[in-house]
């Protein structure tokens, strides 16, 4: 293949700011399977192959083009590596047409990668223009979807590049999603909010506000009040204080009313329930229980939004338990032998902070034989999948651990750290 449309390829790449191993990865994302390398991409720009047609439009649409409009260039270059001898003009008319290409159709894409860090260019990208074809926009959103699922069996360190490439995919469609902006834009708030929960699991805190302001900007901009309640009862875990975290949970609570949004609304209420424990409100915190437990009654995580599908029967138990735990409340013993059973011993990372939050609210009622058996299985399961709430979780339980669990307290601390 002759070199030009190897180096055609080339720019593209560094229009977007990526490495050759993140523009493998970011193609991937919108096609859904992991077939694209580092290596192939180096023999495409390197003009050894031609993509196929069909892994020009996954290209296409990681860079934010047309698909028809790189495969007509690709039709173009197979054509003069048959006939190599060109008419006069012919070549003048091919650098044109490049020019045209890197010059117009790339406009959104280089603007989108403009902006230095990857929830600018999604702010920027909102609100685009031209069409993008139906099988990568839905793509592109089962992906998102997908990400979510994956945070279930992933730590955050595995899971930032993936979320990261995606949000990069999204952001270079978004230009050219046409009828379908405002499917990609909810997809893409889905997968901010994600990453600002990695970004938060691995201590960014600045970086995780950057990008739930970003999703409630998709929120806004799809009219879709649901994605404002994810970035609002993911900062809540961020935030400074307990009523400040109502505060923000309130809000959120305004944003899953209606059908569709029982797992979703359960969380957000369980979650203020929590956090009024924590302020010591407890008439507010069991009102807010009641309104959980009425919300999940109605839910199906499994069939509602993919962020949702953490909120399992037992990750609802582990939000009673902690607020029981915080209120002393008597019916906790009978409810961390639920939760127990329901846990088993496959433990994601979510599991790992259930078994935090049950070990916390046994000893904080008073139950310190069992707390602190359930506090050694915590301590092994988190040093396998250390997450930040799992780091929150064990410096609460050695706080509460008493003198005669010295040594597990130090681990839990040093956990902690």
């Amino acid at each position: 293949m002759p070199a030009d449309f190897g180096h055609l390829l080339l720019q593209l790449r560094r229009q977007a700011r990526r490495t050759q191993e993140q523009q493998a990865a970011a193609i991937n994302a919108v096609s859904g399977r992991e077939t694209m390398t580092r290596r192939e991409i180096n023999r495409y720009e390197h003009g050894e192959n031609i993509p196929t047609n069909h892994t020009l439009a996954h290209i296409a649409v990681a860079c934010g083009l047309p698909p028809e409009q790189l495969q007509r260039e690709a039709a173009a270059a197979r054509e003069r590596r048959r006939n190599p001898v060109h008419r006069d003009g012919e070549e003048g008319i091919d650098v044109l047409n490049r020019r045209t290409l890197m010059g117009g159709a790339l406009v959104g894409a280089a603007a989108a990668a403009a902006a230095a860090e990857p929830w600018g260019r999604l702010a920027h990208a909102l609100g685009g223009g031209a069409k993008i074809d139906a099988d990568s926009a839905d793509t592109l959103a089962r992906r998102a979807s997908a990400l979510h699922i994956s945070e279930h069996h992933l730590t955050a360190q595995q899971l930032r590049g993936q979320v990261e490439s995606h949000l990069d995919a999204i952001t270079a469609a978004l230009p050219q999603a046409g009828q379908h902006e405002r499917a990609l834009t909810v997809a893409a708030g889905e997968t901010a909010a994600l990453a600002g929960w990695v970004a938060w699991d691995l201590g960014d805190h600045r970086t995780a506000h950057a990008y739930y302001k970003v999703t409630a900007d998709c929120a806004e901009a799809a009219g879709h009040p649901p994605l404002r309640a994810l970035a609002l009862g993911y900062a809540s875990y961020g935030a400074h204080t307990p009523n400040r975290a109502v505060e923000l949970l309130a809000k959120a609570a305004q944003d899953v009313r209606g059908p569709g949004n029982g797992a979703a609304a359960a969380w957000i209420h369980a979650r203020h329930a929590e956090e009024a424990a924590n302020a010591g409100d407890d008439t507010a915190a069991l009102r807010a229980l009641d309104r959980a437990r009425i919300a999940y009654d109605f839910a199906d995580y499994t069939a509602e939004q993919a962020w949702v599908q953490f909120m399992t029967p037992a990750r609802m138990d582990s939000l009673v338990l902690s607020v029981y735990g915080q209120l002393g409340h008597q019916q906790l013993s009978d409810a961390a032998a639920d939760t127990m059973e329901r846990l088993g011993q496959d433990l994601s990372d979510s599991g790992v902070v259930i078994l935090g939050d049950l070990a916390h609210a046994l000893l904080q009622g008073g139950n310190i034989g069992h707390g602190a058996r359930v506090a050694h299985q915590f301590a092994a399961a988190a040093q396998t999948r250390p997450n930040t709430m799992g780091r929150a979780r064990a410096a609460a339980v050695a706080a509460r651990l008493p003198s005669s669990q010295r040594d597990l307290a130090h681990h839990l601390q040093e956990l902690a750290a």
